[in-house]
């Protein structure tokens, strides 16, 4: 059996490259990208389970993707967790909660409650 793909968007190295090593330890294949325009070509070839996109530096453009996810057929049922620093994160949390991300964490607590978010996100109703 194959693991689960999480497909993960970011530049920051920091939180994002210790999140990869966390995902893979928990069973998931992660594949990153860090162009938000190849965002949803990627999830309709590789079918992932879930997505991560840090919403920095390009706020605007990541948030962009994320409303196009939610409007696109192929990808609408894709839950989507979005990373926010502390410094931005009631202005960005709004925007991605309106975007259509599914939850929108602080990137300084993704690690430690890691389990929690992912299995809120993959929550079916």
């Amino acid at each position: 059996m194959t693991r689960p793909l999480t497909l993960l968007l970011y530049e920051r190295l920091m939180p994002c490259g210790p999140l990869v090593n966390r995902l893979e330890d928990r069973g998931y294949r992660v594949q990153s990208l860090s162009d938000p325009a190849r965002l949803i070509a990627t999830c309709e070839a590789e079918k992932p389970l879930l997505v991560i996109a840090d919403l920095e530096p390009r706020q605007s453009q990541v948030c962009e993707v994320i409303n196009r996810l939610r409007h696109n057929e192929a990808t609408a049922h894709l839950p989507v967790i979005a990373l926010v620093s502390a410094a931005h994160h009631a202005a960005l949390q709004e925007k991605a909660l309106a975007a259509g991300a599914t939850l929108v964490v602080q990137d300084a607590t993704i690690l430690q409650h890691l389990d929690q978010f992912l299995q809120q996100a993959l929550h079916l109703d």
